[in-house]
């Protein structure tokens, strides 16, 4: 499809990118649009040349279709609104289009909303001349503009036709058509180019963990049956320290039971009971010097000898003095039960582990550096891992979200790696203890490059390829140079320059779309 290109007057969306604009000569428009599927109705879509511009703000994209203006004719314009943060369609709000400058007053023209993301106008310029183009959107939570540059309202169609004669046609080669009703529908975002610090690092092989103040196993103490209970600790539960998880009746030698523990301290009781009334008796005997010292003196000390008795029978029945019978088991730290190895009723033995305890706010990440790769980490500040289920890449910088807690001084003589020990925060405790992590440490080095996300990068049949957008429903494959890789970024040593964007999310899906045209190119029905 033969297009020629309007060359814009300097100027910017507001706070966002440039602007990307095409027109399409007359008798091309009807047959160009039931090629890709764009049916936008209006009585004039057939029979008017139409432009389209891109623009970027800090929050919105604007994608705009409209005739060639003329003065004192209607034309019918088309504007495709998409929220950047989530790359979906602005499904409430209104946008006015407006024409200044040129020395004549300013003109506006409500554009309704026609379904989410799609507003239409119908704009009649009442003057001819050089205007500047923009829209404002306004919706419950941004207010937002686009400055689209200026553009020429021509004074009658012969004039109209006039430029199109005049302007240089041009091939356009390579565009693959993926339309904003099928970027709203798929996993789908642009990012800006950007120039970065990349990291330098090197790779190693990493294990998550609990670090060492907030990890626990409790074992029991001795052998015996942990008791029956409804509220019996489960995997996942959150507990404090001092917080009694279970209860352990302990397993007794010879025929020695709880009854009969719980006896000998009654007896035990009743005794010193009786040493203590005996020894109040004749003290008060020896104040009427009815009885010698000495006998005092005896009732005191078999008042001390049955004080003793309790106090050990005191000790042997302590493990069922508590609100189930037995011994308390109580959490050692805070944290989340990563482990229960046993279950209500069960007969452990002493020493058995039972539960594991972990707190997961803060852990650890144990990385494994090859002794080839250790010569090259200088300053290892920092690292990045991804893991198996979890998407994307996560990073740990000192004195941000994590730190550096030693560095190995040996090389393990069985793996010839060195290990070197983060701690990070754990977020809503999203990883789990004992992952596997593909770990990259950063070496100290680093250089600026643009750099695009991770996501962005294809490789097709070998050839590391981004996709450009080149207008709103436009794109184009750029085999490019990838460098060295920071997180979720991918310094970009050759092929794209910093302001371009990529496609970030969805790129295969534009790949399938330059492979069968057909596929996500229609569906643009307005």
């Amino acid at each position: 499809m033969r297009k020629l290109i309007i060359a814009l007057a300097a100027g910017t969306a507001l706070g966002g990118a440039g602007i990307y604009a095409t027109m399409v000569p007359r008798h091309a428009v009807k047959s160009a649009h039931a090629e890709e599927g764009h049916a936008h109705g209006g009585e004039h879509a057939h029979a008017e040349e139409r432009v389209s511009s891109t623009t970027f703000s800090a929050a919105t994209e604007l994608f705009m279709e409209y005739p060639v203006p003329v003065a004192g004719e209607a034309g019918d314009f088309v504007l495709h609104l998409t929220r950047l943060a989530s790359h979906k369609p602005v499904a409430e709000g209104e946008a006015v289009i407006r024409l200044s400058g040129g020395g004549q007053p300013d003109e506006s023209f409500p554009a309704l909303m026609d379904k989410p993301g799609i507003f239409r106008a119908l704009v009649i310029p009442k003057e001819s001349g050089m205007r500047r183009l923009s829209v404002v959107l306004r919706t419950q939570d941004v207010v937002d503009g686009h400055d689209l540059g200026e553009i020429t309202v021509h004074a009658d169609d012969a004039a109209a036709k006039t430029a199109m004669d005049e302007a240089d046609h041009a091939e356009k080669t390579g565009r693959i058509a993926v339309t904003k009703e099928v970027q709203w529908k798929i996993d789908f975002a642009t990012a800006e180019v950007r120039p970065r610090l990349i990291r330098d690092s090197v790779a190693a092989s990493g294990t998550i963990r609990a670090r060492a103040s907030d990890e626990a196993i409790v074992a029991a103490p001795g052998a015996g049956m942990l008791t029956p209970s409804p509220d019996f600790p489960r995997i996942g539960q959150q507990v404090e320290k001092g917080q009694i998880l279970a209860w352990l009746v302990p397993q007794l030698g010879g025929e020695t039971d709880s009854a009969t523990l719980e006896l000998g301290s009654r007896k035990a009781r009743l005794a010193l009971d009786l040493a203590t009334q005996d020894r109040q008796r004749l003290e008060g005997l020896l104040k009427m010097e009815a009885i010698p010292e000495r006998r005092v003196i005896e009732a005191r000390n078999q008042e001390a000898a049955a004080r003793a008795d309790l106090d050990a029978a005191a000790r042997r029945a302590a493990p069922y003095q508590g609100a189930k019978g037995g011994i308390a088991l109580r959490a050692p730290v805070s944290g989340r039960l990563a482990a229960v190895n046993t279950q209500p009723g069960a007969t452990i033995g002493q020493g058995q582990p039972l539960f594991h305890i972990a707190g997961l706010s803060k852990l650890w990440l144990e990385a494994q550096i090859p002794e080839a790769q250790i010569g090259r980490v200088r300053d290892p500040l920092g690292a990045w891992f991804t893991a198996d289920g979890y998407e994307g890449a996560t990073l740990i910088e000192q004195g941000k979200n994590g730190r550096l807690i030693a560095l190995g001084g040996v090389v393990d003589k069985d793996s010839r790696t060195v290990p070197a020990l983060f701690e990070f925060d754990n977020p809503e405790e999203r990883f789990r203890i004992g992952a596997y992590a593909q770990v990259r440490v950063f070496t100290g080095a680093a250089e600026e490059s643009p750099a695009v996300p991770a996501s962005a990068l294809l490789d097709d049949n070998g050839q590391p390829v981004v996709f450009v957008q080149t207008g709103g429903e436009s794109f184009e494959r750029r085999p490019v140079v990838p460098g060295l890789r920071d997180g979720d970024f991918v310094a970009i040593r050759d092929g794209i320059a910093p302001g371009e964007r990529v496609v970030a999310r969805g790129a295969y899906q534009v790949k399938l779309a330059a492979a069968a045209p057909a596929t996500l190119s229609h569906g643009h029905a307005h």
